[in-house]
C-alpha cells in the first residue's frame, strides 16, 4: 500500500479511525449533536451564495457550542483576503478550506493550516493538483457538477481516485448511511466530508441521520 507523508494510507491509519467532518452547519444545536455523535470536525460555509452560507457572528455562536477537540473548519470559494481574515477571526476558526480555483499562493498566506478541494471528473489529473498544494493538511475530493463548487449531493467514480496522493485523502460526494460503507472500502481516506447527506434541509442537519452515517464509517473500519 502507498505511503502518504510517511504515514500509511488505510481505513485506520496507525491504529486510528477514519475522521468525519459534518460540513454545512447552520445552527449551534447541530453542531453540538455532531460532536456528540462522534463527529472530529464541523464545517461553516463563508460562500454568500450557498443555502449553508453562516455569518461570522452566527459561526462564532456555533463554534462557542462545540466541545473541545472538535476542529472548526471555515469553507470558502475564491475568497477575497480580507473575508478570510474576517471570518477566520470572529468565529475562531482552527482550518481553513478552499473550494475554488485558489492558487497556493493564496492560500498559504493565511495564519491558520488548510486544506484544498478539487473537483474530480474524468481528465483531472489529481497527482499533479496535490502536488501543486504539498503545504495543504489534505486534499479533498468532491463531485464536479458545473457552476456548483460543492454541497450537490452526487457521487463520483471513485476508481478516478489514484493510489498515491503526496496528501491525506478526504472523500465527499454524494455521500450519505447507504453509501459510505463502500465509499471508506474502496477509497480508504484519512476522512470522510458530508454535508447534505444528513440533512432534513438544507443547512439542517438531521441528528438521526448524522448517527446512521456515523455507524456506517465505523462499520467500514470493522469489515
Amino acid at each position: 500500500m502507498s505511503k502518504i507523508n510517511g504515514i500509511e494510507r488505510a481505513q485506520k491509519i496507525g491504529g486510528m479511525s477514519v475522521r468525519v467532518k459534518i460540513c454545512g452547519i447552520t445552527r449551534p444545536e447541530d453542531a453540538q449533536a455532531a460532536a456528540r455523535l462522534g463527529a472530529n470536525a464541523i464545517g461553516l460555509v463563508f460562500w454568500r451564495p450557498s443555502g449553508r452560507y453562516v455569518s461570522p457572528v452566527k459561526a462564532r455562536e456555533i463554534v462557542a457550542a462545540l466541545p473541545p477537540f472538535v476542529t472548526a473548519v471555515g469553507v470558502y470559494v475564491d475568497p477575497d483576503p480580507g473575508w478570510v481574515e474576517e471570518t477566520a477571526t470572529v468565529a475562531g476558526l482552527d482550518l481553513l478550506q478552499f473550494h475554488g480555483d485558489e492558487a497556493p499562493e493564496f492560500c498559504r498566506q493565511f495564519s491558520l493550516p488548510y486544506i484544498k478541494a478539487a473537483r474530480v471528473r474524468a481528465g483531472v489529473d489529481l497527482l499533479q493538483y496535490a502536488t501543486r498544494f504539498t503545504g495543504a493538511r489534505g486534499l479533498l475530493v468532491d463531485t464536479y457538477v458545473e457552476g456548483e463548487p460543492g454541497g450537490t449531493g452526487h457521487a463520483f467514480d471513485w476508481t478516478l481516485l489514484p493510489r498515491d496522493l503526496p496528501l491525506p485523502l478526504i472523500l465527499s460526494g454524494g455521500l450519505h448511511a447507504g453509501t459510505v460503507v463502500q465509499a471508506v472500502r474502496q477509497a480508504q481516506p484519512w476522512a470522510v466530508d458530508v454535508s447534505s447527506g444528513v440533512e432534513a434541509a438544507k443547512g439542517v442537519k438531521d441528528a438521526e441521520k448524522i448517527a446512521a452515517f456515523m455507524r456506517g464509517v465505523r462499520t467500514s473500519e470493522s469489515l
